[in-house]
């Protein structure tokens, strides 16, 4: 995988083959961020990023100046590598090793992007469960957006929040925001969408 933008642009960034991880592909990370753009200024932003494996998501946003970046994942070997990678690079990511669940459960602090890519398995329920636990517990600014990555397979369409969808192939990515505070995207990124 490489950082697509930011300080680190096109660097390769290369983990252990042994992770439990499906990585968001880069194509589809920089349709993500094309998005993404629209809304933000990246510098000193608030991110978390749930469920954050190999660190693809937190790498690209510290690249581009976010900080500092909380990176969640349940597996050792994972947290390990954020943790090497970031040290190489002196980003400013704190790796957690955490269900993602608790970790939301017990969080105080607020983000202004909260990025999720659970195992495309997961049930429908904890998909849902992961939005009601951000916006219960208010985790996200009032201005922030929340993504998750999911497969075609999961609707989340109808969860309160919700603002739009967008398809790159077998992944879709879910954006939710405080009712109120939805913008129309631009046309470029409107029709910014991959088929595999």
């Amino acid at each position: 995988m490489r950082i697509i933008s930011g300080k680190y642009k096109g660097r390769r960034i290369t983990p252990p083959g042994n992770l439990p991880v499906r990585p968001t592909t880069d194509m589809s990370k920089e349709a993500l961020f094309n998005i993404l753009n629209n809304y933000f200024n990246f510098s000193e932003l608030r991110i978390l990023d749930l469920f954050a494996g190999t660190g693809n998501i937190s790498y690209e946003f510290a690249s581009r100046g976010a900080e500092p970046v909380v990176a969640v994942d349940g597996d050792f070997g994972c947290v390990s590598f954020i943790k090497k990678t970031a040290k190489e690079f002196d980003f400013d990511i704190t790796p957690i090793k955490s269900d993602v669940f608790k970790f939301l459960e017990k969080n105080k602090a607020s983000y202004d992007i909260i990025f999720a890519d659970p195992p495309y398995g997961m049930e429908q329920k904890d998909f849902e469960r992961i939005i009601q636990l951000v916006f219960e517990n208010e985790l996200l600014e009032e201005d922030g957006m929340m993504i998750i990555e999911h497969s075609k397979h999961t609707k989340l369409e109808h969860m309160e929040n919700f603002s739009f969808s967008r398809n790159y192939g077998g992944s879709v990515f879910s954006f939710f925001e405080f009712e109120g505070n939805e913008e129309d995207i631009d046309e470029e990124a409107e029709d910014d969408e991959f088929e595999s």
